[in-house]
């Protein structure tokens, strides 16, 4: 992974189906322009519109898959969808309420 120091993102879209949470990118498209997914960045909480809304190293998402609540800590960006050993070395799941 090659990113600058300063800020390096990446599509959501495309993070959440590198990162293996959804099937396909234009589901996880869907999910995001439905107002699905929300994201956690300084302490603000931001619902998501756009597929192409950035996503950065340390952000926190929240969504659902199915009938189950996603808390995700985001901690790199992927550069391919790899086997999903590789893709969970890139976020970290939170449990518990709150």
């Amino acid at each position: 992974m090659t990113h600058a120091p300063e800020a390096a993102s990446q599509r959501c879209d495309i993070w959440l189906f590198r990162a293996r949470l959804f099937k396909s990118r234009a589901l996880a498209a869907e999910a995001i322009t439905a107002g699905h997914v929300r994201i956690v960045r300084a302490g603000q909480v931001q619902r998501l519109t756009r597929a192409a809304a950035p996503v950065r190293a340390g952000d926190r998402l929240v969504f659902t898959r199915g009938a189950e609540l996603m808390r995700i800590c985001v901690l790199a960006l992927p550069d391919r969808r790899g086997p999903p050993a590789e893709a969970r070395a890139h976020y970290e799941a939170e449990t518990g309420a709150g």
